[in-house]
This record gives structure tokens, sequence and C-alpha cells, in this order.
């Protein structure tokens, strides 16, 4: 009995000191990591490791991401001369091997006498944590000028030596201590995964039979509507009514039909050949929704009997179907051009939003190719469908179609120049062509304007390498508007996001950089027919200043400076006077009334909220449509910056703050700078989430805005902005951070759900 007590004793403290000995073990087949890991990702890393712009391409948005693990190879390569292999998740590869043969390492696995990299980067930065409210140390590169290091495991010994503060997350506000421990222990565990796809409810899974249905119906007609469609609607985060809060799906080219599993065909751009037969189907969209990405379009019954109105109302034929390759890639015109016109345009027009929103906002994530090519600010609009002559006048079309080819689909570095010179001659035959046909139609009108519903007008800011795009007329009236007719509408389409590559080389993004200059140009010229043509000249001196009118002269089609407008302006401002009765004419259609920055009266501020709020709008207003030579606090601040106002209730407000950055033209690729002028900036501040990217955060109580307008209107130097920082900037390193970062998705997800997404602090800047 005494041996087998003493036994007993000394197994217990063996049992005791194992345990004590390796503490992360314990409770560790306790952690499930849709329970406990991924909310932690989704709260602390996801807001940097999204998309094709993730860190060392770091996903962590799902399981799948985290175990396809980290890479040294870049997506952004402005420089490179051979196209990249695509690494996008979910797509080109489906397992831990697979992605490690794409030049992949695991940031999971531990060492023979190491713990996994990742452990390893989150313990250093929960080391060396940031000092409460200050400024991240200035040896910490942040932004876009990061030079990424992605040490591989047997480098993180010389990584942490000479990057002791760069742990994760980076310069920013860390790990709960519990969530740190619970890292460990997942991690210590062996980083088990066991993520779940999402699934459609039944509501959803009907509607998906449907509409699989319709687009792989038998037929030359049906599967050349279908070939359409998928092509403008591959890039949609697709929500059906009565579907599930959170539930998106996107179309993809499956080799096995609908009631089996999804077998994708991961082609390079969705209009290449599948080389086999092929099925369009709907696949749920998987891991954190994030907002850069989340382009969304409605789908219901009422949505398919429009779909069926729109292409199979008439007795239209097909006599046999288009084959794939660069020609069809390059003109849609031609490929397409069984369909009627008509019904191609006005399914783009009934959601003009997404499709402006595919080539202006995103999916790419970094996208200065495109918008180094427009303004910081403008309104677009678009021609109605009865006077656009390429869908009524036959014979224009026909002569008009062989011209609107595309450059990009060759990607012969030694060939970038002969390549643009043809695209070029070919759109300014076509340019000469369009003004020679509309000069001997009725001159333009208001009923030239599409007025359909809330897409008709729609506001386009940009924040350097990323831009937004919202319904409504924001923001004072712009320097340039858009008029987008079908012809324009398409080709931008095409060109910046069905056969943009994001992958592809330096010879692919010029000439896809240099076409969008011509459409940029076409399309404010099109606006210029609505103006005076006395007046079309010195806006295009205005818009093309400096070099600007060498490019004019080298590579645009001359405006037609005659054929008069439909239109009655004010000779002295017909600009603003069109400006001010397109405002009134459409008020039903301007889906966000302005009064902050077009104040006409006193009131200055929305009258649906409470006295306290109403005077923060109030004062903002000041802040508004004034020039920076005038402003000097606008030198300050960043393209994107968010106000967060409180009132005493508790009820608070978001309004983004945008610095509109002035240009003498953006007319070429590089030399952005010297083109630039400071003093000419203004600030549109609105309410609301215009910006996937938040430059910067301001937390500030609703009887306080007034005096930090007027701190604001002071500033004359860095150090009297500094101080408006201390009082009421939030910081990186702000212990509440998070909170207050998370707190813009949840502003959007109370205010507009269906568009919410995790935002993205990669330009968060050290203020």
């Amino acid at each position: 009995m005494a041996l087998r007590v003493l036994v007993g004793f000394f197994l217990l403290l063996i049992c005791c000191g194992a345990e004590a000995q390796d503490p992360l073990q314990s409770n560790a087949e306790s952690i499930s990591y849709t329970r406990d890991v991924q909310p932690i990702f989704t709260e602390k890393c996801v807001a940097c490791h999204a998309c094709y712009d993730a860190a060392c391409q770091l996903n962590l948005g799902s399981g799948e991401g985290a175990a396809r693990g980290a890479t040294k190879i870049q997506v952004y390569d402005g420089e490179r001369r051979t196209a990249q292999t695509p690494t996008r998740l979910y797509f080109d590869a489906h397992s831990a091997a697979a992605w490690q043969h794409k030049g992949f390492y695991s940031v999971l696995d531990a060492q023979a006498t190491q713990a996994a990299l990742m452990a390893r980067m989150l313990e250093l930065g929960h080391n060396t944590p940031l000092i409460a409210n200050a400024k991240v140390p200035p040896e910490v590169i942040l932004g876009m000028s990061r030079d990424n290091q992605c040490p591989l495991p047997e480098e993180f010994t010389a990584y942490a030596a000479t990057h002791p503060k760069e742990g994760m997350p980076l310069a920013v506000a860390g790990l709960t201590d519990q969530q740190y421990q619970t890292l460990r222990r997942w991690l210590a565990a062996g980083a088990p995964i066991d993520e779940q796809g999402l699934a459609p409810n039944a509501s959803e899974a009907l509607q998906i039979n449907q509409w699989e249905d319709l687009l792989n119906a038998p037929g030359a007609r049906e599967g050349l509507v279908a070939r359409w469609l998928y092509e403008h609607l591959f890039l949609a985060h697709i929500y059906f009514e009565g579907g599930a809060p959170g539930h998106f799906f996107q179309w993809v080219r499956s080799r096995t039909p609908s009631g089996q599993p999804i077998d994708l065909i991961n082609t390079r751009r969705p209009d290449d050949d599948p080389g086999t037969q092929m099925y369009y189907r709907l696949w749920p969209v998987q891991g954190v929704i994030v907002h850069k990405t989340h382009i969304t379009y409605p789908m219901s019954p009422s949505k398919m009997a429009r779909v069926k109105a729109l292409f199979y109302s008439d007795n239209w034929k097909v006599d046999s179907l288009p084959g794939y390759g660069p020609r069809r890639r390059a003109n849609p015109f031609e490929t397409f051009e069984q369909i009627p016109a008509q019904a191609r345009y006005q399914f783009m027009l009934d959601n003009a939003e997404y499709f402006v929103r595919t080539f202006i906002r995103g999916p790419v994530c970094r996208g200065q190719i495109a918008t180094d090519v427009i303004r910081d600010n403008f309104w677009v609009l678009f021609q109605d469908p009865s006077h656009d002559l390429y869908l009524t006048n036959p014979a224009y079309r026909i002569k008009a179609t062989p011209l609107l080819a595309m450059p990009g689909q060759i990607d012969d570095v030694g060939s970038i120049l002969s390549l643009w010179l043809s695209y070029r001659d070919k759109r300014n035959e076509y340019e000469a062509l369009r003004s020679d046909t509309y000069a001997a139609a009725p001159p333009p009108s208001w009923s030239s304007l599409w007025a359909g519903n809330d897409n008709a007008l729609l506001s386009i800011f940009r924040h350097f390498d990323s831009a937004s795009v919202n319904k409504g007329l924001i923001g004072e009236v712009p320097q340039t508007m858009w008029l987008f007719d079908f012809p324009l509408l398409e080709r931008t389409y095409y060109q910046l996001a069905v056969n943009f590559d994001v992958f592809g080389n330096v010879a692919h993004q010029a000439q896809t950089r240099l076409y969008f200059d011509l459409i940029r140009n076409g399309a404010e010229v099109n606006f210029l027919r609505l103006m005076p043509a006395d007046s079309r000249d010195g806006f295009l001196d205005d818009w093309y200043q400096d070099g600007g009118r060498v490019k004019m002269w080298l590579d645009y089609q001359k405006v037609d400076d005659d054929t008069p407008t439909g239109l009655i302006l004010d000779k002295k401002d017909p600009k603003r006077d069109f400006a001010q009765q397109l405002i009134n004419r459409y008020g039903d259609l301007n889906a966000r009334p302005d009064p902050i920055n077009r104040c006409l009266g006193a009131y200055c501020a929305r009258q649906n909220l409470q006295p306290e709020l109403q005077d923060a709008e109030q004062a903002l207003s000041r802040l508004t449509s004034r020039p920076a030579a005038g402003l000097p606090v606008i030198d300050q601040l960043p393209e994107a910056t968010m106000l967060r106002v409180h009132a005493s209730n508790g009820k608070r407000e978001m309004y983004s703050m945008l610095r509109n950055r002035a240009h003498t033209n953006v007319a070429f690729i590089l030399g952005d700078e010297s083109r630039y002028q400071p003093g000419l900036d203004t600030l549109t501040i609105y309410p609301g989430v215009l910006s996937s990217y938040p430059n910067f955060m301001f937390d500030i109580p609703a009887d306080e805005v007034p005096e930090f307008v007027d701190a604001m209107q002071r500033v004359k130097d860095n150090d009297a902005f500094e101080k408006i920082v201390q009082r009421w900037g939030v910081r990186r390193s702000n212990p509440q951070f998070w909170d207050f970062f998370h707190d813009l998705t949840r502003y959007i997800q109370e205010t507009d759900p269906i568009e919410a997404g995790v935002l993205d602090m990669n330009r968060y800047e050290n203020l």
C-alpha cells in the first residue's frame, strides 16, 4: 500500500511537471479555428492581410489563406518583362503542396527546433509594443513605400535582429494577452483548421438553380447571351432576394453541370478559351468579406424577368458562336454583335454603379495603373439609349464597330509603341466618325441624359492609388465631368476589368493605361457636347494645361467646337449652371443631396439629424470648397481621413474628409508630381465611409467640432497640426485603435449592410 501511494505521488509530480514545461499544450484540443482563431485574424490581421496587396501575399481572411502561407513573389511589379503565374486564392491551387510549387511557404508549420514562423512574428510584436498614443518610430516604414521582407523560417532570426520593432501586427495596437495566448496554443497544437465552406440557404439554392438553368440553357442564342452575362458579372458578389445576411456568390466556369461539385476552370481572364465543355455555376464567396473587393450585385425573380425581357423578347438569331482568342478579347463589339446593342447597354445602365465600380474601385486593390489617369473628383453621367447613335443608327454602328478594338492582348515588350500607335489611330478614326455623325443629328438636350434610376448620377473620388464610386452628386461642382455612351462604357469595362491582368507584364499594363487615357478624353469630350460650342476649347485648355496641350495635339482627336448644344446655359459659367440645373431637374434621382459642400443658404446640414449633430455639420461646412492656398491645413492631410463625431446621447455619425489634389493635367503615365498644383487642393466632407482605405481618423465629441474646425482653420505649419492630432487623432498606437477602426465597418453595417466589409489599413498614416 505504501509503495502504491509512493508511485502514485511520483507519477503526479511527473504529470504536473510535464504540464508546467509545456503550457501551450493545455486545452489546445479545445481551440477551434472557426470559433477562436479566425475572429482574431478578422479583428487584428485581415485589415492588412487580404487581396493581392497583402504583405507577402499572406491572406488571413480564411483558413485556406492561412494554410497557403506567404511568398516573396510580389503581385504588384510594374517593371516585369514577363507575365507572372497567377496566384488567386481558391482559383490557382488547392493544397499546401500545390501552393509550395508556386513559391509559397508555410507560416503555420513548426520547425525542428523552432516554433512556427507566425508564432515567432507574433512573439516579436508582443514583446515590442508601441508607446500608447505616440507616433510609430520613424525607422518603421509604413504604407505603399514599405519594402516587405517576407523572411523564410530560417531567415527569421536575421529579420528580428535588423527589424526588432516589426513584429506582428505591424506598427499598430497589438493582440490582447488572451488573443496572443489563444494563437500560441493553436500554433503549438499544429494549427488545426476546422473551417467549413459557406453553403446557400433554401431560398438561395432555389434561385441559384434557376440562374444556372438560364445561363446553361441549350441553343446558340442562349449560349451567346450567357457568355456575355458571365463576362459582365464574374467580378460581382451576388446576393439574392431572401438570402441570408453575409451570403454572397460569384459566377465561375466549371467542367461539371449543376447538381455536381464545381470543378473550376481557372483561366487567366474570364474571356479566355475554357478549353473544354463548360458550365456557368454560382459558388459561395468564401472567407471574410473585405470592403475593397466587395462589389455587390442583386439577383431576384424580378431581375431574371428583366434579363429575359432584355435579351429574349425579340426574335433575333445567332448564326454561329464566336470563338476565343486575342481578337475576340480586343473587340467585344464584334464578338457579341449579334446580341442587340440596346439590350447590352440597358443591362449595364440598370446597374451602372456596379459597372463603374468594377473598373474604378477594384478589385485589384492597388489601382494606380488606372487611377493616375483620372482626376481626384468628378461626376459621371450616361447617355440615354434613345440618343446613342451606336444603338439607333445601324449604318453608323457597322462603320464604328471595327474601330473599337482595344490593346493589351499582346504583351510583347518590344511592340509597345507600334501597338499603341495602331490602336490610338483606330480610336481617333472612330472619334472623327462619331463627331461627324453626331454633328448631323439633333443637338443634345436634357433628354439626351439617361435618368432611368438612381444609378444615373455617380460621383468618383480618387485617393492616389485607389478610388471610390457612389450614387448621387457629391461635393462641389467638379473640374471635369464624364458622359458615357455605350461604346465608352463597354470599352472601359473590358479594358480595365475583363481584360486587365494584374499579373501581366509591363507591356500589357502600359497599353492598358495609355488606352484608358483615350477613353477618359472621350468621356470628357462627349460631355462637352452639352456645353456651348464656343466654350469647349476653353474647357479643354483648363483640363489639359502645360504638357497636356502637346498630348492633345499628338494623341487626341480635335473637339467639335461648331455644333451647338441644345441646352440653354449661362454663358459666364455654363458648367456650373449645368450642374445646378442637373441637380434641380433630377433631384429625385440624386441619391445623396449634399448641403455640407454645396450650401446654398444659411443652413448647411442635413435636416433629419438631432440639433447637436446639425451644429457639427454646420461647422464642418466651413472647411469645404476652399483651396489650400487659403486653408493651409489641407497640405497636412492625407487623401482620405475619417471623422467620428459622437453626440452626448451616444449617437455618432461618420464622415469622410477627402483631399482633392489638383493637377494641370492627368494625361501622362509619369511625372504626376510635376503636374501637381497644391495650392488648388480642396476638401470634400460627406457623411459615410467613402473609401476602402482610411488614411487616418479623428474622434470628436459633437460639441467640440466647432473648436476642431477653428483649430484646422488656424493651422499654418506641422506643429499646429500635431496639436490637433494629439487631441482628437486616433493614432495606430491608440490602445482602442481597433475599436475605432472597426467602428467604421459597423457604421456601414448599420447604414448600408449589403456593402459592409472589413476596411484596409495598409495606407493608415503615421500622423
